[in-house]
């Protein structure tokens, strides 16, 4: 990981015929772009979800919050609310009413401009990095802007279907280009992951020949698009967008393209919506491929660290490595500060395999003495709590018998542990089976 300074983002695109906004995708790019940069998180907007120039509401609930009313009260919107306004004068269609009224085309979306902000200022942490990896793969650094479609930036980001990271890979693509098990899950490092969606995007424009479809394809699939190209015997991307109804083929992957090309202009101009944006450098570090399994309080140790700093560097290490029970495994990438680097290796070798520990709370546990314990076997259970406000980790970690220590491991939180309403925090336990 370099040292990251403010990724140049006001410059001009160095790919700008890679991707074309045509004349039909305009107004899906022009709604984008307010959703990203101008309506908030507390504003929904109903619109037609076919013509998204159609606006029917914008439902502003800050007021409201203001006012003290939680955000689970906001979000129940009443039928009276949905009502649609009369946007159809252009449309001569005798049931254009009835048909904008059906489930399907009603929608509402939530704004997203304090999330894209968030999400912008941390992505000056990863960009020049990520940005090197896209020129290395030879490929155009815009698309390093893809995360703040997938996650905003999230590094935590998880999907109900199970993608994860900031580039959103889903577990059976995420193994074909990282370590993806239980123990590490590299499509959590904004890095490594990076370096995988390069890849990725390289073999579905290989395939697809255009950037439209094949930053479509990182949506809907390689296979799915090429589906659509074989069908309607075009490569338009409008036409695609427009004509085709292949299954999975709903709204977020018929506006994914446009999203992308929102997203792209709200970060290249994103004094204009957001101001000077902080930046915080990345950390110097060095990778080094472990070549035996280690305990994550033994590494820390060795790199003259503490284990939230290694913890805070490796995302891709498990609850259960963090917590220190089970050992990072051996041939995983491990980044260390570089202050502590020089002689880590040497540390590793020198050190007595009886010293090399799993570490708990409670006890410690000899890796050499492992298959000794492979009976009691553990699995990994982790609920989810959403901060109340004024709460504090003390009064959730009091509340679930966890220590304050492994709450703010666990959710990566800082020292001081500062949390905000409405925040999800994954309280950590472990579920103690016998072998069957």
């Amino acid at each position: 990981m370099l040292p990251a300074g403010a990724a140049r983002a006001d410059q001009p695109p160095a790919h700008a015929d890679a991707f074309p906004c045509p004349a039909g995708l305009e107004p899906q790019v022009r709604f984008w772009r307010g959703i990203f940069a101008e309506t908030s998180i507390h504003q929904v907007v109903l619109h037609d979800a076919l013509h998204l120039d159609k606006v029917y509401k914008v439902l502003d609930f800050r007021p409201e919050l203001e006012d003290g009313v939680s955000p689970a009260e906001v979000d129940r919107l009443t039928a009276e609310e949905r009502a649609i306004h009369d946007l159809f004068a252009d449309d001569p269609a005798p049931d254009r009413f009835l048909a904008a009224a059906d489930e399907k085309r009603l929608r509402g979306q939530r704004g997203l401009r304090e999330r894209f902000g968030e999400g912008l200022r941390v992505s000056r942490r990863y960009l020049p990095e990520m940005e090197r990896i896209f020129r290395e793969e030879g490929l155009p650094v815009e698309l390093t802007r893809l995360p703040l479609v997938e996650s905003c930036f999230n590094l935590h980001a998880y999907s109900k279907v199970g993608a994860a990271g900031v580039w959103q890979f889903m577990p059976a693509t995420g193994r074909r280009f990282l370590h993806v098990d239980n123990l590490v899950d590299e499509r959590r490092d904004p890095i490594f992951s990076t370096r995988a969606a390069a890849r990725f995007l390289a073999e579905m424009h290989g395939s697809l020949a255009a950037w439209p479809l094949a930053i479509t394809a990182y949506n809907h699939g390689p296979e799915g698009m090429a589906r659509a190209v074989a069908q309607l015997g075009t490569t338009d991307i409008v036409t695609i967008v427009r004509d085709y109804h292949g299954n999975a083929f709903g709204f977020a992957s018929r506006n994914f393209y446009a999203e992308f090309l929102a997203a792209l202009d709200v970060e290249r101009n994103y004094r204009e919506y957001f101001g000077n944006l902080p930046v915080e450098p990345a950390p110097r570090t060095r990778e080094h491929r472990l070549d035996r399994a280690i305990g994550i309080q033994q590494a820390a140790h060795m790199a003259h660290a503490d284990r939230e700093l290694l913890a805070s560097l490796n995302p891709s290490l498990s609850s259960l490595v963090i917590a220190g029970r089970r050992p990072i495994p051996r041939g995983v990438r491990l980044r260390l500060p570089e202050s502590g680097a020089a002689g880590f290796e040497t540390r590793l070798a020198e050190a007595p395999a009886v010293e090399r520990v799993e570490r708990t709370e409670r006890k410690v546990i000899p890796v050499v003495a492992h298959r000794a314990v492979r009976s009691a076997r553990f699995r990994p259970a982790v609920l989810t709590y959403r901060v109340q406000r004024g709460q504090t980790l003390s009064h959730i970690a009091k509340r679930y018998k966890v220590s304050v220590a492994s709450l703010r491991v666990t959710n990566r939180l800082d020292k001081a542990g500062r949390l905000r309403p409405g925040q999800t925090l994954r309280i950590p336990r472990s579920v103690r089976r016998s072998a069957a």
